[in-house]
């Protein structure tokens, strides 16, 4: 076994600290894994831009949209340096996927969870042009014309087609998931005429506002602020709410200084007043959690979303 001299030791332990006092010297990569233009690449760039302030340093926004939701998670564990200099926000659908389908990250072991953010207002919708003018017309239709019924997702293993499941299991009805890569995709296949309905977050809001899209049912623990006569799945029946919270985080391995950094740059930026504007605008929650008990969360996240797919039988 090799000694070391104390002398080594503080020097080491000095180095280290340098390192974090000096993070960050250069921008930090910010994976957003969605499609450019939709409610969560907004409010995340409105994030980075208010949380750049606080760091020093430019946050620049790389999108990487695909698997539902879980590129970013991808990059981190496969590419990353555990430096701070990647970091990603995390969908559920991280800690759901691995059980669904073979995956290459593991979420109880590959990342550092930085911080906990919010959760999204979701809700189903329908062309305001279609037949079905309430959410017991749509389960209605379902149950008389099994899988015929479509609605789209942006992708397998999200919270939508989750909870979209589990109602038709509750329903004993049968419908047809078409996911995309992420709400744009999935609006212009609603507004096309391509799919019947549409489970996503309220990137539909100005089209519901503009009446152009009927708002059927929202999912979250009480009726949305701005759709007060819309029921929630509670309204109907349903013990469900589906928010889909997340957060943000880093490869594994990362310097605990360096994390706290980004931390305190990020919460800072969730407090402003100008990102508030910004959640409220998109209905989001905020669902804030430091580093630890985000990593106390998530060890509980993966094993409630993981009987959830066993559940609902959707293993790939």
């Amino acid at each position: 076994m090799r000694l070391y001299s104390p002398t080594f030791l503080l020097a080491l332990l000095l180095s280290a600290g340098v390192h974090a006092q000096a993070f960050p010297a250069k921008p930090v990569t910010f994976l957003v894994p969605w499609p450019p233009g939709g409610s969560t690449d907004i409010v995340m760039r409105s994030l980075a831009t208010i949380a750049e302030r606080h760091l020093g340093q430019r946050i620049v926004i790389e999108n990487k949209p695909g698997v539902s939701g879980t590129l970013g998670a991808q990059a981190l564990a496969q590419s990353a340096k555990p430096d701070g200099y990647t970091i990603a926000q995390m969908p559920i659908t991280v800690f759901r996927l691995p059980a669904m389908m073979k995956t290459n990250f593991d979420p109880s072991t590959d990342f550092t969870w930085i911080i906990h953010l919010t959760g999204y207002t979701f809700g189903v919708v329908v062309r305001a042009d279609s037949p079905w003018k309430t959410w017991a017309d749509l389960v209605a239709y379902a149950k008389a014309n099994p899988g015929k019924l479509t609605y789209a997702t942006p992708g397998n293993g999200t919270s939508l087609h989750i909870t979209m499941e589990d109602i038709a299991q509750r329903e004993g009805l049968q419908w047809t998931q078409v996911p995309y890569k992420g709400y744009a995709e999935g609006a212009q296949a609603l507004l096309g005429g391509h799919v019947d309905s549409h489970a996503d977050s309220t990137g539909w809001a100005e089209q519901v506002n503009a009446g152009r899209l009927r708002l059927l049912c929202t999912w979250g623990p009480t009726r949305t602020k701005r759709w007060p006569n819309v029921p929630n799945l509670k309204d109907l029946g349903y013990p469900i709410v589906s928010n889909s919270p997340y957060g943000l985080a880093g490869p594994k391995g990362m310097d605990p200084a360096v994390v706290k950094v980004l931390h305190d740059a990020f919460k800072k930026a969730l407090d402003d007043p100008e990102f508030q504007k910004m959640l409220d605008k998109y209905d989001q929650d905020v669902f804030y959690m430091n580093s630890a008990d985000y990593t106390a969360f998530v060890k509980k996240a993966i094993e409630e979303e993981q009987k959830a797919v066993r559940k609902l039988g959707l293993k790939l």
